[in-house]
């Protein structure tokens, strides 16, 4: 037999995907094994590190490799877990990918934009970053990926989300105190003399439902009663449907109305008229976000104002500072009210 002859191939090993098909595991599980967590038990986070040496993939690739490789590229990921079919061109993110873009540009850098859904794919994070194409990424939004997101922060730090901060997490985010802007809200509703209060949205995810718990607070502050959450999914599609269903139920029985972003305010405005119902006479609404389509509705939108502009500022910002080596904290926006005419 030849030198060669009949010798099977050597697998290449460039990133954790690679080596994670090869010790038949999860990319997380090896990200996670080759930084040392102890959530990988002590048989498996041996036999990748073995697996890593045999192969020159060395323990620190997947922080350190690519800003060797210097790709120009910052990926940025927007997970929809919580609504699988609500698209990028929903206006808050395509306002904050406008502003990410022009400080990415500034900055020298290229963007890479990926929409994924997690139940399609549990490793979405873990591959994106594994990839070899980017030098680091932002996500927009925590979705239902919060854990996801804290395991491969663990060993992963050229990452930064936009989303909710809670005490006690690991990874970095920049975002609004969603909290605060909840109460905001509810104060104006009820100075406008709102007393029986509804949450339109959903209140699964962290940034609504902190905005909801804001709310409630002064919901119950007040002495008025709960607040009455009213599920709307965010995909066009289906929310202006579930927001008519929503209004004739609880036409007459609720006088103030939060939604959670600006766009399902706009569509419950249309709604409102459509069933003969006031605004503000007979129902006051507060959005929150002010996009612009804030300011062209009819009446103009009452809403929470998050300094979109500010977030993407800091979300390039702190990115760069850890690519850079640095450690660094949340950055938290105030919001803001800015009163117009439907509350």
């Amino acid at each position: 037999m030849s030198d060669g002859e009949d010798r099977p191939a050597r697998t290449t090993v460039r990133t954790i995907t690679d080596l994670a098909r090869l010790a038949g595991v999860s990319a997380g599980t090896v990200s996670r094994a080759l930084a040392g967590n102890s959530l990988v038990n002590t048989r498996t986070r041996e036999k990748i590190v073995s697996l890593a040496r045999e192969h020159g993939f060395r323990p620190n690739q997947m922080a350190s490799g690519l800003r060797r490789q210097k790709t120009g590229v910052i990926g940025v990921v927007i997970p929809l877990g919580h609504d699988t079919r609500q698209q990028i061109s929903d206006s808050f993110f395509m306002t904050l990918l406008g502003h990410l873009a022009d400080e990415l540009t500034h900055e020298g850098y290229d963007l890479m934009l990926r929409r994924v859904v997690p139940g399609d794919d549990p490793d979405w994070l873990d591959r994106f970053i594994g990839s070899g194409m980017i030098d680091g990424v932002i996500v927009i939004g925590q979705s239902d990926q919060f854990e996801r997101i804290e395991e491969v922060a663990d060993g992963y730090r050229p990452m930064v989300v936009w989303g909710n901060r809670q005490e006690g997490q690991h990874h970095c985010v920049v975002g609004t105190d969603n909290r605060l802007g909840g109460r905001l809200a509810a104060e104006r509703l009820v100075a406008a003399g709102a007393r029986a209060l509804a949450f339109l949205g959903d209140t699964g995810p962290m940034e609504f439902a902190a905005r909801f718990a804001g709310a409630q607070d002064i919901a119950t502050r007040r002495g008025l009663p709960p607040i009455l959450p009213l599920p709307t999914h965010l995909s066009p599609d289906r929310a202006g449907e579930e927001i008519a269903r929503h209004i004739a139920a609880h036409s007459g029985t609720i006088d103030g109305i939060f939604a959670a972003t600006d766009t399902l305010a706009a569509l419950c405005l249309i709604e409102l008229r459509a069933q003969g119902i006031a605004v503000p006479q007979d129902v006051k609404l507060v959005g929150f976000d002010d996009l612009p389509i804030a300011r062209q509705t009819v009446p103009p939108l009452t809403t929470i104002r998050q300094d979109i502009a500010a977030g993407a500022r800091g979300l390039v910002d702190l990115l760069l500072r850890r690519l850079a080596g640095e450690s660094t904290e949340s950055l938290v926006l105030p919001p803001e009210l800015v009163a117009r005419a439907t509350a």
